[in-house]
């Protein structure tokens, strides 16, 4: 199954009476990258994702809807769908359950093989990683690191930070993030 997030981020746009200007100035993407999205002409990046998702008041699960059971709070191996985000170059899977209102998103990621697009980013909260195969590097602030299977990382996510899989196969890892909503009511 392949999300729309064009659809889903205009529909949310439009919802909450952004104009695309509102959107490139809160997430400092260009309008006709924003617009590009939108009409599924372009793909986008995690680091782009999480950055519209903030500016739209909702979490990157929610442009990957899931069916799950009401309810369900447990998920087992093999249930649910990993997208994939199109024509970008990493895969990922909510693993929320239906918990109602969560203070954290685990989110299980994939990299393919030599993905290195983007810039660092900064948002609000905090996010933890554990790499779970593969060689993940990651830029914090100036400093690079590879993490290698059972490594992990917990940082402010204010710090400017990006993560890349420079090698020949697919890296997965773990990622815990605190969502917007929770922010905006006062955590952290």
């Amino acid at each position: 199954m392949e999300p729309n997030i064009g659809k889903r981020m205009k529909a949310r746009r439009l919802e909450k009476q952004l104009t695309l200007k509102q959107v490139a100035e809160k997430t400092e993407l260009s309008i006709s990258f924003l617009s590009q999205v939108e009409r599924s002409k372009s793909s986008v990046t995690l680091e782009s994702l999480t950055k519209i998702s903030e500016a739209l008041d909702v979490s990157p699960s929610y442009f990957f809807p899931q069916e799950k059971s009401p309810n369900s709070y447990i998920l087992r191996k093999g249930s649910g769908d990993e997208l994939h985000s199109g024509q970008s170059r990493f895969m990922y899977k909510d693993l929320s359950a239906d918990i109602p209102a969560p203070l954290f998103e685990p989110i299980l990621v994939t990299l393919l093989p030599d993905d290195e697009k983007g810039t660092p980013f900064a948002h609000k909260g905090q996010e933890f990683l554990y790499v779970l195969e593969g060689v993940l590097t990651i830029l914090m602030g100036s400093e690079e690191h590879d993490l290698y299977p059972g490594d992990s990382v917990h940082m402010e996510s204010s710090t400017p930070h990006n993560w890349y899989n420079r090698t020949d196969n697919p890296v997965k890892f773990l990622m815990v993030s605190s969502p917007a909503r929770f922010l905006r009511e006062g955590g952290y």
